[in-house]
């Protein structure tokens, strides 16, 4: 009779497996959504041991371990939480290939890494699985961007130009190398930051990479009348910008100045002032280049406190990593509802000016 005992125990346990791994999940979510994102890794594991195709367990590990990542950080262990989710990532893929939601994250991870190179991979590969999809070419026009700034910006530096100074670049030696270095760089990030506007005609962050790439390309032209005419043209751009921010300013319900949440989304809830309130550090390529503005994030207030689920609603690529670095520190007193805590989904406004 043993050898039937042991099977019908066997079986039992395939057949309490699916069970027990969703339990582990919904154990894992709830740590997840309290920001105790070390706990919730062991209970997605779990998850995933118990059931190695449960898609959603692989899909909340992978997020997890992106969510300890913190741009900007080059120490060794935070680039190793960032191999683990994209190797958890990867495996998400094995069992759905077709998974967008993945394929945007590991580019987004490559992105903050600064691997351009796998990042545009990436982007590409998520455009062939959704074409219509904005932020994707709006991310390659940032990469490109990203991949020809440094050389631009040390070029015009050598030759004695200060960012005001009007181009195009004197050089001709230094233009026509920067022209076959990057010139077919520029092409295709003003290409794929056309297309972003195609699909979403209200984007600003791109018009506003629309500006610095025309703009930057003028002053590779030979002649001062071509120079003129891309410099028209990033003026448009400009202010198409900050014509879009004014209507979409005037379409939210209220927005107030500083560093506060600025909505709640919950009924008749106040947000409290973070106990904990880092400021951002002004990242000295920004400085340098003499960027400022605003940073508008997305968060969950958890129900801890703490500041979870942050997603970037607009502002400069070289002041996001600065935004989101302080913010993921941020620790709020919890708000309560009827006396019981309660998550509020908020948003967050990171100002930047250059005189702070």
């Amino acid at each position: 009779m043993r050898p039937l005992v042991l099977l019908l125990a066997a079986a039992s346990m395939w057949a309490q497996a699916p069970t027990e791994s969703r339990s582990a999940l919904n154990q894992g979510v709830q740590a997840f959504q309290n920001a105790r994102y070390a706990e919730s890794i062991q209970f997605f594991q779990h998850a995933v041991d118990l059931d190695p195709s449960f898609l959603t367990a692989r899909l909340y590990l992978a997020t997890a371990y992106m969510q300890q990542y913190i741009p900007g950080n080059d120490s060794p262990e935070n680039n190793q939480m960032a191999t683990r989710a994209q190797d958890a990532f990867l495996k998400v893929l094995d069992l759905d290939p077709g998974n967008t939601v993945t394929t945007a994250s590991i580019a987004s991870l490559y992105l903050n890494q600064k691997r351009w190179s796998d990042a545009r991979e990436w982007y590409q590969r998520l455009i062939a699985a959704n074409p219509n999809n904005a932020d994707a070419y709006y991310s390659l026009g940032f990469i490109a961007w990203s991949e020809w700034y440094p050389a631009y910006q040390q070029a015009r530096t050598k030759l004695g130009m200060r960012p005001e100074t009007p181009g195009p670049i004197a050089d001709s030696a230094v233009r026509h190398d920067l022209s076959a270095r990057f010139g077919a760089t520029l092409e295709d990030g003003i290409a794929n930051l056309r297309k972003a506007l195609e699909l979403n005609p209200q984007y600003e962050d791109a018009m506003s990479y629309m500006n610095l790439l025309v703009r930057e390309r003028a002053d590779l032209l030979d002649t001062r009348a071509e120079y003129q005419r891309d410099t028209a043209e990033a003026d448009q751009w400009i202010q198409k910008a900050i014509e879009t921010k004014r209507q979409k300013a005037q379409q939210r319900p209220s927005a107030s100045a500083g560093v506060a949440p600025q909505r709640i989304r919950a009924d008749s809830l106040q947000a409290t002032t973070p106990i904990r309130q880092d400021r951002p550090v002004y990242p000295p390529e920004a400085r340098q280049a003499g960027i400022q503005g605003v940073v508008r994030l997305q968060a969950t207030i958890s129900r801890a406190g703490a500041v979870t689920n942050i997603m970037v609603i607009s502002g400069h690529p070289l002041l996001v990593t600065a935004a989101l670095n302080a913010v993921k520190q941020w620790i709020y007193e919890p708000v309560t509802l009827n006396g019981d805590p309660v998550e509020v989904r908020t948003e967050i406004d990171i100002p930047f000016t250059l005189n702070q």
